[in-house]
């Protein structure tokens, strides 16, 4: 790539943060407020920060949706939302064997974490007692759990079982939050998050991208995940739902997309940044280059309630890019 000031200025960045030193906020408005049809340029520096903290391995996770439709929460880019006239499947938490077959099955392959998403609020105490029985068992694979907002004993269920990670994401930055959910606070979503923390579970954190923030706003973002500390970042880009608020919402360019993640390496240079929801739509052909951008971690599979990208097809994707599944 020709070595423009934009360029020059991603590396000099980069190469900032490995010295040691933080870029101020007016450094990170100044990527984010590049153009999309740029945002290549602000690759070599993401790229140099990817390696240095992951080389040319690549994490891998999986999810599984364990329960299905009619969520009292109201957050506008869902389609399980009981709120709104989707055609999302609705069912009640998987039975044990269910849950434990998905498991085992997944364990046999090269997928480094795997986690069951529910729908709702939260879990009752039996339906997180159901979880820990199905995964009790499962080797060569690691759990995450995704159960929405819970309590301090639920995390301690969890921490006591074969789950070492949270998902939990906040979706969006503070000041945009409540235009996307009314029917809990963002300071909720930060008390469940730290609860996790405390009960000794590793931290998934991330967002959606595309619900009609500003480029300022995604800085805003990725300073609370920065103050958070979290360890794990998803990345969504919006595919809109027919039926939800946002149906008619279509903000986002490969461009974008590829800023976003370039973006969010620099402000989270050492945390694993991972590739998730709308990423075949959004990226279009432009995929190969979201590693590039500073990803350096893909989910393979199928998602909520989308569809997804086969893990034959990641793999064939990483190969080609000279990249590899992190031992």
């Amino acid at each position: 790539m020709r070595e423009t000031p934009l360029v020059r200025f991603g590396l000099h960045l980069a190469k900032t943060i490995l010295s040691g030193v933080q870029p101020t906020e007016n450094d990170f408005l100044a990527l984010a407020r590049t153009l999309p049809e740029h945002s290549l340029a602000l690759c070599p520096g993401a790229d140099l920060l990817r390696r240095h903290f992951f080389g040319n391995g690549i994490h891998l996770c999986a999810i599984s949706n364990a329960k299905s439709g009619r969520c009292s929460e109201n957050c506008a880019f869902c389609a399980q939302s009981a709120s709104f006239p989707t055609a999302s499947d609705c069912y009640p938490l998987l039975a044990l064997d269910a849950m434990r077959e998905q498991a085992e099955l997944l364990s046999a392959t090269p997928v480094h974490r795997y986690s069951y998403v529910t729908s709702g609020r939260g879990l009752s105490k039996q339906e997180i007692e159901r979880v820990k029985q199905a995964i009790s068992n499962v080797e060569q694979i690691e759990f995450c759990a995704s159960f929405g907002i819970l309590d301090a004993d639920d995390f301690a269920v969890l921490q006591q079982s074969r789950v070492s990670r949270y998902h939990h994401n906040l979706e969006t930055a503070p000041s945009f939050f409540s235009r996307i959910c009314t029917s809990h606070t963002y300071a909720e979503r930060i008390k469940t998050i730290t609860l996790a923390r405390q009960a000794g579970l590793s931290i998934c954190c991330g967002g959606i991208f595309g619900l009609g923030e500003s480029d300022e706003q995604v800085v805003e973002f990725g300073l609370q995940l920065q103050k958070l500390n979290v360890d794990a970042v998803p990345v969504n880009f919006l595919l809109p739902v027919k039926g939800t608020p946002l149906a008619g919402v279509n903000e986002l360019t490969p461009g974008r997309c590829l800023k976003i993640l370039a973006l969010l390496r620099y402000m989270l240079p050492d945390k694993e940044i991972i590739l998730c929801g709308g990423r075949k739509h959004n990226l279009a052909g432009m995929q190969q280059f979201a590693f590039f951008a500073g990803a350096s971690g893909l989910m393979t599979g199928n998602y909520l309630t989308t569809q997804g990208q086969s893990l034959q097809d990641d793999l064939g994707l990483l190969a080609s890019l000279g990249l590899h599944v992190r031992s």
